[in-house]
């Protein structure tokens, strides 16, 4: 135990976020059992550092943050270890990687049931295994969701600003009183290309290679989460790198599942159960018409973020593809949006229909109906800036 509150202190005056993740606030803490999901690199692990720092002095010893990549815990798991933490008058343990620990649900179950003075928070990948979905820690926990930094908190990093988050409504119905406060501060044009390559990760703040740190995120994301978690074996494995390339090197975004298959050798039906695991994964998303759900052929697949695009594949990738996987990265969290029956096309929340183009596309608009524009700094009407989606709660 002295091994591990050492760490934690070490961990703790190590630590440094230079930005307040916007989650932090949204969290209901007094919650006993906390999941925290999100893929690989997003900063789980400095997100349970910063709490622990924010609200502990380490010196008290009633917050630990332990990794469940120590093998002592794969020999002996967490239930005693929480227990002798209790005795000694812990009240909070922060457990980084849960899903690396044998039988984890049950031991956070019995973890709850043993020591109702703790409290637990968790942190885990985005990718679930087959008994997640009738598991009794969903009826325990409070699960949130980390994700990379928006565009927002982007430039809060990078000038120093408090910008605030908008609802989608907020952000249609008064773009350009928005934009307008933000311009008086910042030039957001001068960053967004920045954002684009390297800003949704945040170890871009690292002194590291930012596309070798990204590509080895990807390939862990891979490697042990797709494929520890979903039991896939390893033989597959260059079909699910392949499949995530192919899908990168091309700027048509219609996902043509059959020659998909073709390509990398198995069956459609396989493909689609690929594409379900890199979504979740974070690697892609897939995009369906209006009604149409998995396992159902989407209408488009395109990569999660920008950074993975330039990260793959940086020579001849079109701003158009950049500009709609910036737009559809900042949407899909809180909104559902779907692929229209034009080229360009989507449609928010069955509501609201929109045209993601470049600054002189000529765009039919109206009551509901809107042109997001990339090369501008203002919009006008129902022409909107891509830049703004940024800012999207």
């Amino acid at each position: 135990m002295e091994t591990f509150f050492k760490s934690h202190a070490f961990l703790i005056e190590h630590t440094n976020a230079p930005i307040r993740r916007a989650l932090m606030d949204s969290i209901d803490w007094s919650y006993r059992m906390i999941g925290i999901r999100g893929p690989r690199g997003v900063g789980r692990t400095s997100f349970l550092l910063q709490y622990a720092k924010e609200n502990f002095d380490p010196r008290l010893r009633q917050c630990l943050y332990v990794n469940m990549n120590n093998f002592y815990f794969q020999a002996r798991g967490v239930v005693d270890f929480a227990g002798e933490f209790v005795e000694n008058g812990g009240r909070v343990l922060l457990i980084d990687q849960a899903f690396k620990l044998p039988d984890w649900r049950n031991q956070l179950i019995e973890c709850y049931s043993r020591y109702p003075n703790l409290r637990i928070v968790y942190s885990t990948t985005s990718v679930q295994d087959a008994d997640a979905e009738n598991s009794e820690l969903n009826s325990l926990a409070r699960t949130y969701y980390l994700h990379g930094f928006s565009f927002r908190e982007f430039l809060n990093l990078k000038y120093g600003t408090h910008f605030r988050t908008y609802s989608l409504s907020e952000l249609l119905e008064n773009h350009e009183m928005i934009a307008r406060s933000i311009l008086r501060e910042v030039r957001p044009l001068e960053a967004f290309n920045a954002y684009l390559h390297h800003g949704y990760y945040p170890f871009f703040l690292e002194n590291h290679n930012f596309t070798e740190a990204l590509l080895k995120a990807m390939n862990m994301m891979i490697e042990v989460d797709v494929l520890f978690i979903k039991q896939i074996e390893l033989k597959y494995l260059e079909r699910l790198k392949n499949l995530l390339y192919l899908l990168a090197v091309t700027n048509d975004t219609s996902a043509n599942v059959s020659q998909l298959a073709l390509d990398i050798g198995t069956s459609r039906a396989t493909v689609m159960n690929y594409l379900k695991y890199l979504e979740e994964a974070r690697l892609v998303n897939m995009i369906y018409r209006e009604g149409d759900t998995f396992p159902k052929k989407p209408a488009a697949v395109m990569l999660h973020d920008s950074n993975l695009l330039h990260c793959i594949y940086n020579s001849d990738v079109s701003e158009q593809r950049v500009m709609e996987t910036f737009f559809t990265n900042t949407l899909w969290r809180h909104n559902k949006i779907c692929r229209g029956h034009r080229k360009n096309l989507y449609t928010i929340n069955g509501e609201y229909e929109v045209c993601v183009c470049e600054p002189d596309r000529r765009v039919k608009t109206g009551h509901k109906s809107y042109a997001v524009r990339y090369g501008i700094e203002m919009g006008s009407g129902n022409d909107i800036p891509v830049w703004l989606f940024g800012f999207l709660q």
